[in-house]
């Protein structure tokens, strides 16, 4: 079976002719979708012999929709990674993907290991790159870089284009639910940039995590429900506690404190079981616990969107 490459992007700059010149020659065919660029991303794919769409912005734009059109425009896929433009492509990593398929015939998606290609620039990065670090083996979902039969991407249907993030877990609970295994290869897959050098970008970031959680929660409810209950907890329901406390018993504020604290401690354990070294661990872990907070922001910006019948936006960091 042939492989296909999918790439998305907007405005990536000298990260989208990386992502472009990585898959030079190592597929039948290579389309960049983009998504109103006013750089000259359209050129340099054009140059590199991409097959080029314009996404219809006049639509709200979502990663998804992308996805889909760039899915549409090849010409009898069989199999397709698709990858994001702030990506590149490890050498070696389609034909690796293209023949665990081969001879997993009860497969519909695989993944291996996305890293920083900068982690030394911020903190952040570091975080993102540990983030991207998952075992391998088979899996619930994956990130928006995978390999996927083109039969499986048509019978779900594609990616849903309202989903404006975690679009990549709520098309995998499809795969899923469609009867297929999904399996993540211990093996380096992209290589991606983050450029998230702001705790801005991180905050934003993690808002729109948290819009994903809840819109992802809303459609496949026995996923996410861990995710969607602890940032209840912790970004919600203690806050309101402990305010209450404020204005009537004071003291009760220090149970609550621990409770933070707990968290602190546990996502520090964590980091340290997984290498991360002593200073970056005990940073980390305050960004994971702080994380709540803007999870509870997307979170409830989804509802109230969905209630009010708003249009889904996407929330940019960058």
């Amino acid at each position: 079976m042939t492989v296909d490459v999918v790439l998305i992007g907007r405005n990536e700059g000298t990260r989208l002719i990386t992502a472009l010149d990585a898959v030079q020659g190592q597929a039948r065919q290579v389309v960049y979708v983009d998504s109103g660029s006013t750089d000259d991303s359209i050129a340099q794919a054009q140059a590199r012999g991409a097959k080029v769409v314009n996404l219809d912005m006049s639509v709200p734009f979502t990663a998804a929709r992308a996805r889909n059109a760039g899915f549409d425009a090849l010409d009898a896929p069989e199999i397709v990674q698709f990858i994001d433009g702030d990506c590149a492509l490890v050498p070696g990593w389609l034909e690796t993907g293209q023949a665990f398929l081969n001879a997993n015939p009860d497969v519909g998606m695989v993944t291996g290991w996305r890293s920083e290609i900068r982690p030394e620039d911020s903190l952040y990065n570091r975080l993102c790159d540990w983030e991207w670090h998952r075992p391998a083996g088979d899996i619930l979902a994956c990130g928006g870089d995978m390999m996927v039969r083109a039969s499986l991407w048509r019978d779900v249907g594609g990616m849903n284009p309202t989903v404006i993030a975690a679009e990549d877990d709520e098309v995998c609970c499809r795969f899923r639910k469609a009867g297929w295994r999904l399996h993540r290869l211990p093996q380096a897959m992209t290589r991606h940039d983050a450029a998230m050098l702001t705790f801005g970008q991180w905050w934003a970031r993690a808002e729109r995590t948290g819009h994903g959680f809840a819109q992802v929660h809303h459609l496949h409810p026995d996923y996410f429900r861990t995710e969607v209950k602890r940032v209840l907890v912790y970004g919600l329901i203690l806050p309101l506690v402990a305010l209450a406390f404020a204005l009537t018993v004071p003291l009760l504020i220090l149970p609550i404190l621990a409770l933070y604290a707990l968290s602190l401690f546990k996502g520090q354990k964590a980091l340290l079981r997984d290498g991360i070294p002593p200073c970056d661990a005990r940073k980390m872990a305050l960004l994971l616990t702080l994380s709540k907070f803007p999870n509870m922001i997307g979170l409830a910006r989804f509802h109230l969107r969905r209630l009010t019948g708003r249009e889904m936006r996407i929330i940019e960091y960058k």
